[in-house]
């Protein structure tokens, strides 16, 4: 028999996987961690980020609803015009001011402190400044009527018409005797959105705050308007801030 001849050549190797990218041991982790939202089974697990809970939104501003101010307006049921003069737009009366049936037309004009488009926001804020100058004694017996518009307007939170619905209520309370002590029943109604925005100032460093001298920084407005509400609420009226804004540091007792 012939002797098979010996292949000298080298045995073949297997052929070689092509090598992966390791990843990091931190970056794989990660790749497989998934998002869950809190106490929930899932947010027990390993490898799990649990997400945060949502913005609460009490700055968030609301939208606006059509007043029925507007709806008076336009179909021309307010005595009032529009005049200009050298210091700039006012309102016209066409009747004395102290004859206007303040149970009909102060509500109204209060319901337009939602307004923020010219001219209903200007004619319902000059409107309101006009009717409690010259209401004397027929302020009184409407307040009870004035609380929801005032609520409906601060609810808004939006920072212009919180800004003019407090110098309001700060007129409000000096108009006439005894509106400050009859506001007090209603602070529950008032107070809570002055509570929400009482710290929000402009931290302006050594910087100069133009809000301050245009009476619209917020956080300040607030304090003027508390402090006009224990000075013309009689007794009652610190307790009863007090409950409402805990923060508040009486303005008379210190």
């Amino acid at each position: 028999m012939v002797a098979e001849k010996e292949d000298s050549s080298p045995p073949k190797l297997p052929a070689e996987r092509p090598q992966q990218q390791q990843q990091p041991l931190g970056q794989a982790r990660r790749a497989k961690q998934q998002v869950t939202d809190g106490f929930t089974v899932k947010a027990m697990m390993k490898n799990t980020v649990v997400r945060g809970p949502p913005v609460a939104g009490a700055f968030k501003e609301r939208p606006t609803k059509p007043t029925a101010f507007r709806k008076f307006y336009e179909r021309g049921d307010f005595p009032i015009a529009l005049e200009h003069d050298t210091r700039g737009n006012k309102i016209g009366w066409k009747v004395e001011i102290e004859k206007l049936d303040y149970h009909h037309y102060l509500p109204l004009f209060f319901d337009g402190l939602c307004e923020m488009t010219f001219p209903y926001e200007f004619f319902a804020r000059q409107g309101i400044h006009d009717m409690l100058e010259h209401g004397g004694n027929k302020i009184l017996p409407v307040i009870p009527q004035l609380i929801i518009p005032i609520k409906n307007a601060l609810n808004l939170r939006n920072r212009q018409v919180i800004c003019i619905t407090l110098k309001v209520l700060q007129h409000l309370v000096v108009s006439a005797d005894m509106v400050g002590e009859a506001l007090v029943p209603y602070y529950r109604q008032i107070l809570p959105i002055l509570n929400i925005f009482k710290n929000v100032n402009v931290n302006s460093g050594d910087g100069i705050d133009y809000s301050q001298q245009k009476r619209e920084n917020i956080g300040d407005l607030i304090q003027e308007t508390l402090e006009a509400f224990e000075r013309y609420g009689g007794e009652d009226a610190y307790i009863n801030i007090k409950y409402m804004v805990p923060t508040y540091q009486s303005c008379l007792l210190n």
